[in-house]
């Protein structure tokens, strides 16, 4: 309810938390994990699982063709990354990567293109999930931001070749 109540609000004002995500100077306060010039990740502020990460280009494009080439190619790089710190850090099992194009296909926010990274792990979809309509998270989103955002921010993050 409150992400449908966040979107809502967003539209309203005619806000894009992506869009804010890509000049704000609080990383932390927009989950920030990573930023490149043309790209960023995100943390899901609501999050289908633990490490549910947005990839999304700084600039405000609706539509996959109305991405350049560039912009393609730092999202695509980002993707990479976010995964191969991922299997480091957080030793998923394995990971849905996929795009929700409109409403119709669970696009919470149309507006703005973005890629979801989610780490799955076996029996990660429990009893909870399924009788008791509630997801458990163990880690904190604030936890988490700190371990990827620090590891990113590293000058030769570990599990990623050096640079």
């Amino acid at each position: 309810m409150e992400f449908i109540r966040d979107v809502g609000r967003q539209e309203a004002a005619n806000e894009c938390f992506l869009c804010r995500a890509a000049t704000t100077e609080d990383l932390a306060a927009s989950l920030v994990v990573k930023r490149t010039p043309l790209a960023l990740a995100v943390l899901n502020r609501y999050p289908y699982n633990n490490g549910h990460l947005l990839i999304a280009s700084r600039r405000h494009v609706a539509q996959l063709e109305g991405l350049a080439r560039e912009e393609m190619e730092e999202i695509g790089a980002l993707i990479v990354q976010a995964k191969k710190l991922m299997d480091c850090l957080m030793t998923p099992h394995g990971y849905n990567v996929g795009m929700n194009l409109g409403r119709a296909a669970g696009a919470g926010l149309e507006t703005h293109l973005h890629i979801h990274v989610v780490p799955r792990w076996v029996g990660d979809a429990n009893f909870m999930t399924t009788v008791g309509s509630a997801k458990v998270l163990p880690q904190s989103l604030e936890e988490l931001w700190r371990l990827l955002s620090e590891a990113w921010a590293q000058e030769n993050p570990p599990c990623l070749p050096e640079k």
